[in-house]
This record gives C-alpha cells, sequence and structure tokens, in this order.
C-alpha cells in the first residue's frame, strides 16, 4: 500500500475514534458522569488515575515529528491542607457521641475518622504514595508517546519547581521515570523563590478586585446546593438537637472534602457512600462554580481571572522562542496555576464565557481540567531532516488533545506563529487595560 495513503487511513480512523468519544463524554451531563464515576465528584481532590476514559492520540501530520515539550504540571495527590479540615468534623461528631446523639453509621463514621486522622499529624499538603504513582505514570507515558524528544541521547531537560515539598517531589518523580527510560538524559532541575513569579503568580490588584465580585455569589450556592437534612439523619438519631447544637450545612461539607479527598490515600477507608448521588453531584456543582468564579472566564468577574497566570504564559512563550535543538521545559506548581492557564490558552471549552451558571456545568467542568497531578503539554513539531515547513504545536490537556483558538486545517495540529501571536495580543489587550 502507498506509504502516504495508509498514513492518511490510520489518520482518519483515529480522528474517527477521537470524535466518537468525544460525542459520547459530551452526550453525559456532569450528573451522569459523577452517577458512573463518584470520584469525579471530588473536583481538585480527583486521583489523576480515576478520570474519565482516555483517548488515543492523533499521529503526527506526514513527514512531521515531535522536538520540543513545553510543560506544566500540578503536584500529585496529598493530604488536605489544614488540621482543621479533619478535626472540625472529628469534633462535630464526638460532641454528638458524648450527649448520645449518634447513630450507628454515624459511630462507624467517627471511628473512620480517628482511625485515619493519626496519619495526617506533621502531614498537612504532603504528597501521597497515590501522588507519586501518578507522576511517575505520567512520566512514563511521556517517553512512551514522545520517544523523539525523550529517549533521543543526551536531551537536555529543564525541570523547575515551586518551593512547595509536595511540588518539588512530584518533578522529582517524573524525572526518575526519564532518567529510567534514557540514561543518557541530561536533567537540570532548580527550585527557587526566584521562580516563583511564574511558576505561582500572585495576583495583581486588578484580579484581587475582580474575585472579590464573585464571593457573594459563590456564598449562595454554596447554601443553596446544600442540603444536610437527609445525611443528618443518617449520623444523628435526635433532629432537633442537630438544628440546636451544630451547623449541619458547614459538617456536611467539610465531611464532603475529607470523603472526596479520602481516593489520596492508599487507604480502605471509604467515606463517598454517605452521600446520595443528588449529594456528590450538588457538593460538585457548588465547587465547579467556585472555581470558575476564581478562575474561569466570568463576567461577574469581569472575565480577567486567566489573567493570573500571564508570566506564566509569557515565559512558556519566551522559553518557546529560544528553542533550537530537541529538549523539553517541565513546570511543577499547583492547580491555581493549571486551570486558569487552561482558560487564559483558550484550551477546549476552559476559556469560553458562561454567564448562566445554573447552566455552567453543561460545558464547564472543573474534573476535566485539574485532578490531582493534571497538566499541560505543548508538543512542538517540525519536519524531519530539516526540511522547511512551520512549526507546529499541539496542546494535551491531562494527556488529552484539545481545541485551541486559532484557525487550523489539521486538528489538533496549529501552526505554532499563529499560535504565538494570537496569545502575545491578548496579552497586549490585558496589560493595556482590556480583555
Amino acid at each position: 500500500m502507498n506509504p502516504k495513503k495508509n498514513h492518511t487511513m490510520k489518520r482518519f480512523a483515529v480522528l474517527l475514534l477521537s470524535a466518537c468519544a468525544a460525542m459520547s463524554m459530551q452526550a453525559q451531563t456532569a450528573k451522569e458522569e459523577i452517577a458512573a464515576n463518584p470520584y469525579l465528584c471530588a473536583s481538585n481532590y480527583l486521583d489523576y488515575d480515576h478520570q474519565l476514559a482516555e483517548q488515543p492520540l492523533t499521529p503526527a501530520p506526514l513527514g512531521y515529528v515531535p522536538f520540543y515539550m513545553s510543560h506544566y504540571g500540578r503536584h500529585g495527590s496529598r493530604w488536605l491542607l489544614g488540621d482543621g479540615d479533619y478535626t472540625s468534623v472529628i469534633q462535630d461528631l464526638l460532641k454528638a457521641q458524648k450527649e448520645g446523639k449518634l447513630t450507628p453509621v454515624g459511630v462507624e463514621t467517627l471511628q473512620k475518622l480517628e482511625r485515619f486522622y493519626p496519619t495526617t499529624v506533621k502531614r498537612l499538603g504532603d504528597l501521597t504514595t497515590v501522588g507519586e504513582r501518578q507522576h511517575h505514570g505520567i512520566g512514563r507515558r511521556m517517553t512512551q508517546h514522545f520517544p523523539e524528544i525523550f529517549l533521543k541521547k543526551d536531551v537536555p531537560v529543564d525541570a523547575r519547581s515551586t518551593v512547595v515539598p509536595r511540588c518539588i517531589l512530584s518533578m522529582m518523580a517524573e524525572c526518575e521515570e526519564l532518567q529510567g527510560a534514557n540514561p543518557t538524559v541530561r536533567i537540570h532541575n532548580d527550585v527557587s523563590e526566584s521562580l516563583q513569579y511564574y511558576l505561582n503568580q500572585k495576583w495583581p490588584d486588578r484580579l484581587r478586585q475582580a474575585s472579590k465580585k464573585g464571593h457573594k455569589t459563590r456564598d449562595e450556592y454554596s447554601k443553596k446546593l446544600t442540603h444536610p437534612e437527609r445525611l443528618s439523619t443518617v449520623l444523628f438519631n435526635d433532629q432537633q438537637w442537630v438544628s440546636d447544637s451544630l451547623d449541619a450545612g458547614r459538617l456536611m461539607r467539610h465531611l464532603f472534602d475529607v470523603a472526596a479527598n479520602m481516593q489520596s490515600h492508599d487507604t480502605d477507608i471509604e467515606l463517598l457512600s454517605l452521600f446520595t448521588t443528588d449529594e456528590l453531584y450538588d457538593q460538585w456543582r457548588i465547587r465547579n462554580i467556585g472555581w470558575f468564579l476564581d478562575y474561569g472566564v466570568s463576567p461577574l468577574t469581569d472575565g480577567v481571572m486567566p489573567f493570573s497566570q500571564q508570566n506564566l504564559l509569557k515565559n512558556i512563550i519566551e522559553t518557546a522562542d529560544t528553542v533550537t535543538q530537541v529538549q523539553a521545559t517541565l513546570r511543577f506548581g499547583h492547580e491555581v496555576c493549571v486551570m486558569p492557564l487552561a482558560c487564559l490558552l483558550e484550551l477546549g471549552d476552559c476559556g469560553k464565557e458562561y454567564a448562566n451558571l445554573d447552566q455552567l456545568d453543561a460545558k464547564w467542568r472543573n474534573y476535566r481540567i485539574f485532578p490531582m497531578a493534571c497538566n499541560i503539554q505543548l508538543i512542538f513539531y517540525r519536519m524531519r531532516d530539516g526540511l522547511q515547513g512551520d512549526i507546529l504545536v499541539k496542546a494535551l490537556l491531562n494527556e488529552r488533545e484539545m481545541t485551541m483558538p486559532v484557525a487550523t486545517d489539521n486538528w489538533p495540529y496549529y501552526r505554532w506563529a499563529d499560535l504565538r501571536r494570537y496569545y502575545l495580543d491578548k496579552l497586549s489587550r490585558f496589560e493595556a487595560g482590556g480583555n
């Protein structure tokens, strides 16, 4: 068979499979997806390996090979950040126990939390073994998907992290996989406060002021979508006592966070089953709306929140401008960077504006953007053997191919010159006071 014709047929088959997978995913509502995979309700606590089904990658256009990866990744799964995230729930249940107000399920829930709590001591915010495993998997797949980059002899890899230990350890886990697959790889690791201005940029005043405009709406949805009545009857045997003695809504939200994050641990403790599908969905909606207001393109926050990553996008462009050989740039940080960067880059539906928060989850679903270990990979391609041709770029969000905001006749591949111009113009408009 003609090699070019064979390549075209294979490419068509992969595109057809990708399109079918995308249509299938879009056909399900968020509630249906959560019912089928309850882990998704966890929002930013979602285990990377509990995501939606993987999609095949589209072969490169004929004659093109990858030569550069520009990456930003979040740390892997972790313990919750504050001691109160655990103790507030335990204290409420202990109070009920002392007054004889717990049901058998309430007693069992308290016992589970008391059994787990000692593991949190001096571990708050730390990377877990689950999180380490996620990054080993990502690093391994990098070498499998892009051997032209990562298996090349003496390939330089510049890996940088924020100063937070869980991010540093995540970086090391991926680098270990790269080194194991290619002992000749030349990895340069760097961790410094001097890198924070783009690896974890502080919000400028304009964004802080815009964010405040969404606080009232976020609080309203938090109260409106929290329905603790059924859960209270499961945990407590006296509903009048609950009404007089506890903030049942706050307890529900905090217990949900602990339950949602249990997937970050290798443990047999399971708490999500305390919640019905409707309750999981509602608690997820609260967080989906909250994250959207803080980092998405919402008219309530002037549509500017993705520009919290303007320095990161500048670094991505400026670093790409210096690339003359096969290499990779790996950056490690947090979900509060990955999510707005995905919106700023306008990957898929991430960067679209949605005014109706009641219908937000029809398109914008945070679990598709920022699970634990979430990452954005920009893969640059050039013609093989020095032949002339445009530099092409493909964007992967959590290793899934995404659309980008310029025209192309070769999806998921885009001309870098077009993207570079688009993003620089976008940054210039923002810096001039627009968005």
